[in-house]
Protein backbone atom coordinates (compact mmCIF):
# COMPACT_ATOMS: atom_id res chain seq x y z
CA UNK A 1 0.00 0.00 0.00
CA UNK A 2 2.83 2.18 0.68
CA UNK A 3 4.55 1.71 -2.37
CA UNK A 4 1.18 2.20 -4.32
CA UNK A 5 0.62 5.87 -2.38
CA UNK A 6 4.48 6.80 -3.16
CA UNK A 7 4.35 5.62 -6.56
CA UNK A 8 1.18 8.11 -7.20
CA UNK A 9 2.99 10.98 -5.26
CA UNK A 10 5.62 10.33 -7.58
CA UNK A 11 3.45 10.65 -10.72
CA UNK A 12 1.39 13.43 -9.30
CA UNK A 13 4.91 15.32 -9.14
CA UNK A 14 5.80 13.98 -12.91
CA UNK A 15 3.09 15.54 -13.97
CA UNK A 16 3.00 18.50 -12.02
CA UNK A 17 7.39 19.26 -13.82
CA UNK A 18 5.66 18.74 -17.41
CA UNK A 19 2.55 21.11 -17.11
CA UNK A 20 5.27 23.99 -15.98
CA UNK A 21 7.81 22.53 -19.07
CA UNK A 22 4.78 23.04 -21.32
CA UNK A 23 3.54 26.03 -20.47
CA UNK A 24 6.98 27.51 -19.93
CA UNK A 25 7.41 26.39 -23.94
CA UNK A 26 4.33 28.42 -24.52
CA UNK A 27 5.72 31.10 -22.68
CA UNK A 28 9.43 30.72 -24.87
CA UNK A 29 7.04 30.85 -27.95
CA UNK A 30 4.89 34.23 -27.12
CA UNK A 31 8.13 35.62 -26.06
CA UNK A 32 10.11 34.82 -29.53
CA UNK A 33 6.47 35.86 -31.57
CA UNK A 34 5.93 39.22 -29.60
CA UNK A 35 9.57 40.19 -29.91
CA UNK A 36 9.92 39.26 -33.50
CA UNK A 37 6.86 41.60 -34.07
CA UNK A 38 8.52 44.39 -32.15
CA UNK A 39 11.89 44.32 -33.94
CA UNK A 40 9.76 44.15 -37.18
CA UNK A 41 7.82 47.18 -36.01
CA UNK A 42 10.86 48.87 -35.21
CA UNK A 43 12.86 47.70 -38.46
CA UNK A 44 9.97 49.02 -40.70
CA UNK A 45 9.39 52.56 -38.91
CA UNK A 46 12.88 53.84 -39.96
CA UNK A 47 13.40 54.52 -35.73
CA UNK A 48 17.58 55.24 -34.94
CA UNK A 49 17.22 53.63 -31.37
CA UNK A 50 16.74 50.02 -31.29
CA UNK A 51 13.87 50.43 -28.32
CA UNK A 52 12.92 46.60 -28.75
CA UNK A 53 15.41 45.43 -27.12
CA UNK A 54 14.55 46.83 -23.44
CA UNK A 55 11.53 44.59 -23.98
CA UNK A 56 13.83 41.64 -25.40
CA UNK A 57 16.14 42.33 -22.60
CA UNK A 58 13.90 42.25 -19.57
CA UNK A 59 11.34 40.14 -20.42
CA UNK A 60 14.36 37.36 -21.28
CA UNK A 61 15.61 38.22 -17.63
CA UNK A 62 12.19 37.77 -16.05
CA UNK A 63 11.94 33.90 -17.71
CA UNK A 64 15.43 33.09 -16.02
CA UNK A 65 13.86 32.39 -12.93
CA UNK A 66 10.89 30.11 -13.93
CA UNK A 67 13.62 28.34 -16.62
CA UNK A 68 16.18 27.81 -14.14
CA UNK A 69 13.23 26.11 -11.59
CA UNK A 70 11.71 24.21 -14.10
CA UNK A 71 14.89 22.79 -15.38
CA UNK A 72 17.54 23.01 -12.75
CA UNK A 73 15.40 24.12 -9.25
CA UNK A 74 14.26 21.10 -6.90
CA UNK A 75 14.41 18.27 -9.28
CA UNK A 76 14.91 15.22 -7.59
CA UNK A 77 18.52 13.63 -9.02
CA UNK A 78 16.98 10.48 -11.66
CA UNK A 79 18.88 7.48 -11.99
CA UNK A 80 19.55 8.49 -15.63
CA UNK A 81 21.29 11.45 -14.49
CA UNK A 82 23.29 9.33 -12.25
CA UNK A 83 23.77 6.98 -14.96
CA UNK A 84 25.22 10.10 -17.84
CA UNK A 85 27.28 11.26 -14.71
CA UNK A 86 28.89 8.04 -14.09
CA UNK A 87 29.57 7.81 -18.12
CA UNK A 88 30.70 11.35 -18.01
CA UNK A 89 33.61 10.03 -15.70
CA UNK A 90 34.29 7.25 -17.66
CA UNK A 91 34.75 8.67 -21.14
CA UNK A 92 37.39 11.57 -19.34
CA UNK A 93 39.51 8.44 -18.74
Amino acid sequence: MADSAADDGARKQAIKRIKRKRQFQQQIIGFVLINALLWIIWALTGAEFPWPIFVTVFWGIGMLGPAWTIYRGNAPITDAEIQREMQKGTDAT
